[in-house]
């Protein structure tokens, strides 16, 4: 029997190979901007969830106190029952973010130490509701011991609406604010509750539970403001050198809502986020919108609370 003769098997040629690999990169080059785009829809719609959770806590904190948050605790009493000075929004709508074990805690320290609210050992929680999905950092955190205080001071990229100034109380989440739903006359569906603008790359702007911002009022700290030169000069005067960037624009463009970067300091000064196009905000109602940059000439109108304008979001 005659066996039938064997014939070596031919390998790919160099130009084959690298065919081949052109096709394949070609394939992942077309892929990479579909899995972008699927993962920016999913980071906005996280971040639209996360909002939503705040105006729920920020509901139901008024169905049971018939009076919104402060938006941030005086300084003042610090020293004086319940020792709460600085504390921001956040931290006292915690029992309504299922964390009622973290409030009972904050208060029970607070009370029993009588000391500087950022040394309370729930300033150094990490709150993931509090971190925009979209920035790639996660939940940070300030380094408090390395830089004199008892504990880390995790940070949030939420920020309350103070209104138009760091002094004009115009907005619904300011210092020893106590508004409520029916002072809104703008309108709850006209009227930003709370707005994004992400930790800046030193941590040291953002800080969730006890906010003493950059006027003692929590301004770019736990809140925000829309239309505040004062606010933004403070920025690009003191946080223009490194580790930041310097900063690339006037005053008067680094107010309301801009495109941001965390690297450059004077972008603490307004509201921007990770998102293309623009960033998220909880309205008064409850409801999440992404409004975009070319919205910033209307955003001071969407400040106010009771301010008479008339604002339409393209």
């Amino acid at each position: 029997m005659r066996l039938a003769q064997r014939h070596p098997r031919k390998a790919f040629t160099l130009i084959e190979l690298l065919v081949v690999i052109a096709i394949i990169a070609i394939l992942i080059g077309l892929l990479l901007p579909a899995v972008q785009k699927v993962r920016e829809a999913a980071a906005r719609t996280q971040c639209v969830n996360n909002l939503k959770q705040m105006g729920l806590a920020l509901h139901a904190y008024h169905d049971a106190n018939e009076v919104l948050p402060q938006g941030q605790s005086p300084w003042s009493a610090a020293y004086q029952a319940p020792y709460e000075g600085a504390w921001s929004w956040q931290g006292y709508i915690l029992p309504y973010m299922e964390q009622d074990n973290a409030y009972k805690q904050a208060k029970a320290w607070q009370n029993a130490s009588n000391t500087y609210s950022w040394n309370n050992p729930v300033a150094g929680l990490k709150m993931k509701l509090y971190t925009c999905p979209a920035d790639s950092r996660g939940p940070v955190a300030y380094p408090g011991p390395a830089n004199g205080l008892a504990v880390d001071q995790s940070l949030t990229g939420y920020l309350g609406n103070a209104g138009t100034t760091s002094s004009s109380f115009d907005g619904v989440l300011y210092m020893s604010s106590k508004v409520k739903l029916v002072g809104i006359t703008d309108g709850t569906s006209n009227t930003i509750l709370v707005g994004e603008r992400p930790p800046n790359s030193n941590l040291e702007f953002g800080w969730w539970f006890a906010a003493y911002g950059y006027d003692g009022r929590g301004n770019g700290d736990c809140v925000m403001t829309s239309n505040d030169l004062a606010i933004a000069n403070y920025f690009i005067s003191g946080y223009s050198s490194a580790p930041n960037l310097p900063c690339n624009g006037t005053a008067a463009q680094k107010i309301g809502l801009q495109t941001g970067n965390p690297n450059v300091g004077c972008d603490a000064a307004h509201y921007w986020s990770f998102h293309t196009a623009g960033a998220q905000f909880l309205m008064a109602d409850g409801s999440a919108r992404l409004v975009t940059y070319a919205n910033n000439g209307v955003l001071p109108a969407l400040s106010t609370r009771a301010g008479g304008e008339v604002a339409n979001i393209n």
